[in-house]
């Protein structure tokens, strides 16, 4: 790869952090990086409950995951329309590299202090991991500007998440991509009222360092169309002539392969930090 095309990588996606304004003003409260584990369910386990899961996985939760100060905030996600119905995903989100290992180290001390009787601690570990098979898989991330906070709510949300990858035009510039992301965030996520939350990511370690995810949160599935409809008519709206859509998609799009894949998750709003 070229000199020119290294720099836009870094610009895009490691410079390209969330702006302060976007969350409380505590530095603790401040994602700078995204981990998201994909594990599986195991599949021999037999006479599933969902509702005992969900106690089994919240007890963890309460016990060690919120009182865990390096970890800011924890999502779990279920498979709803993926090439893998085994899926469940987990997300944690940090205020720097470092909390990343500290948060690991800081769960086992809070495990031991839940459960000091190690027959015990023993005991509910192996009742947690008998859900789930043994492979799975670990991606991190870095926010990338423009979210749309979705508001707190104790009700299952769809996640849409669209996987795309950067394409690193020779010709392209981190404000020229910036100028253009935000332009469309502000005329057409930001008034789309089915859009609940929006979230863009980038790739800061894992499989494919061209990786440009996108979340769109909504409330249900009928919603899925209507948000694409509603984001047309914003598009059109802000762009009516023709032409200048045509050009602001040919800027655009050069930032970007094409190619894209479609994932939607159920959110898990009891197992939610």
């Amino acid at each position: 790869m070229k000199t020119s095309k290294v720099m836009l990588l870094l610009g895009l996606l490691l410079l390209m952090v969330i702006p302060s304004t976007i969350f409380a003003q505590s530095e603790n409260q401040r994602p700078a990086y995204i981990t998201v584990t994909t594990g599986h369910w195991n599949m021999d386990y037999e006479n599933f409950n969902r509702e005992k899961w969900i106690a089994v996985e919240k007890e963890f939760l309460d016990k060690v995951a919120k009182k865990n100060e390096f970890i800011i905030r924890s999502f779990v996600f279920l498979h709803r329309f993926t090439p893998d119905n085994t899926e469940i995903i987990f997300v944690n989100t940090y205020s720097s590299w470092d909390n990343i290992d500290k948060a690991s180290q800081r769960n086992n001390e809070l495990a031991k202090e839940a459960w000091p009787d190690e027959a015990k601690r023993e005991e509910y570990f192996k009742k947690r991991n008998a859900y789930y098979a043994d492979t799975h898989s670990d991606e991190i991330y870095v926010p990338i500007a423009g979210a749309k906070m979705l508001a707190p709510s104790d009700k299952e949300m769809i996640w849409l998440v669209v996987k795309g990858h950067f394409a690193f035009p020779e010709d392209g510039s981190r404000k020229e991509f910036d100028t253009l992301s935000k332009e469309y965030l502000d005329n057409v996520i930001n008034k789309n009222e089915y859009i609940k939350g929006y979230y863009q990511h980038g790739h800061a370690w894992g499989a494919d360092r061209t990786e440009y995810v996108r979340a769109f949160v909504i409330e249900s599935m009928g919603d899925l169309d209507k948000m694409g409809k509603r984001s047309t008519e914003l598009f059109k709206e802000h762009w009516p002539d023709e032409a200048k859509r045509k050009e602001f998609g040919k800027k655009m799009g050069k930032y970007f392969t094409g190619k894209h894949g479609d994932y939607i998750y159920t959110s898990v709003p009891e197992l939610t930090k």
